[in-house]
């Protein structure tokens, strides 16, 4: 009796101190745990363009939340090709930094592996940031992602090939802000789709030049029947956003008018699938809108 005795006070003494020493482990810092995104970016001289931007928008504290956050960092070389040097950040105003930098945050948690075929994200600044992931690899706003899923304790993080500037005007707005647009805005005005693409969405658009309009033998438009016009027009509208790096040789892509297009890509070169008309060269590519993406083309798609 008394042998057992003692054994029971024996391990009633050994819980007793496992237990003191899980409670005090409870109570110091885990070394274990995944540093922050500001710790990621101060901790990598890589980094050191960002941090400067982070530091001046004051957001170190915004990128250390506890809430899950996915941030598309750039690194330097991301913005001296964007032409972004520390000098730039110092001389930008704090709201054109911050308004930068919170373009650059989703808040939310987004793996690679979570990035849709083509969708459109909400970001810290309030607007959409166009997510694609194909055979190209995984891109937002068109530009590709360097380095994927770096694991921070509060989300994670996509190095980035360049910056993410936010846009500003909506598909009707950079169209009516340049001249050489103008044969397509009445086109789209008269089709009766200028608050479609002025609206929320995430269209995309392969807009015609009026040089364009004229090689196809177009002059006026309001000497076309409405019903041709609303057909030309929706041939160049596409209902998701496609930025260049979508762009997949020989694939077939659906628009607003019911149609396919056929994609080429060497050169990049649009045309309408079921039809034998000459292909239309994209001479410029990726003017992201607030609504969706425009691709200059130097031919009318026409049925």
């Amino acid at each position: 009796m008394k042998k057992a005795s003692i054994f029971r006070v024996s391990l009633l003494a050994i819980t007793a101190l496992a237990l003191i020493t899980v409670s005090c482990n409870d109570d110091e810092p885990d070394n274990q745990t995944n540093p922050t995104v500001t710790d990621l970016v101060v901790s990598d001289p890589n980094f050191s363009i960002l941090e400067a931007a982070v530091l001046k928008a004051n957001l170190a504290d915004a990128l250390a939340t506890s809430n899950p956050i996915t941030v598309f960092a750039p690194d330097n070389a991301a913005f001296n090709a964007a032409g972004i040097t520390e000098a730039v950040i110092a001389s930008l105003p704090v709201s054109r930094v911050d308004s930068i930098l919170k373009y650059h945050v989703h808040p939310g948690f987004v793996t690679a592996s979570d990035v849709p075929a083509s969708d459109a994200i909400t970001t810290l600044l309030g607007t959409q940031l166009y997510a694609s992931n194909n055979a190209n690899g995984v891109f937002f706003n068109g530009i590709g992602v360097k380095q994927a899923n770096v694991q921070a304790a509060n989300g994670v993080v996509h190095v980035m090939n360049n910056v993410l500037i936010p846009p500003t005007r909506t598909i009707a707005q950079i169209a009516a802000g340049d001249t050489s647009f103008s044969f397509l805005v009445q086109a789209v005005t008269k089709a009766g789709l200028l608050s479609a693409i002025s609206g929320p969405g995430k269209f995309t658009v392969f807009a015609p030049t009026n040089a364009a309009f004229r090689a196809a033998g177009i002059t006026d438009i309001n000497a076309l029947p409405q019903a041709t016009v609303e057909t030309v027009v929706k041939y160049h509208v596409l209902t998701t956003n496609v930025f260049a790096s979508d762009l997949i040789n020989n694939t077939n892509v659906p628009t607003l008018q019911g149609g396919n297009l056929l994609i080429n890509t060497a050169p990049a070169r649009v045309k309408i699938a079921s039809s034998t008309a000459v292909s239309s060269n994209i001479t410029a590519a990726n003017i992201t809108a607030t609504n969706g993406v425009v691709h200059v083309i130097d031919r009318v798609l026409l049925p």
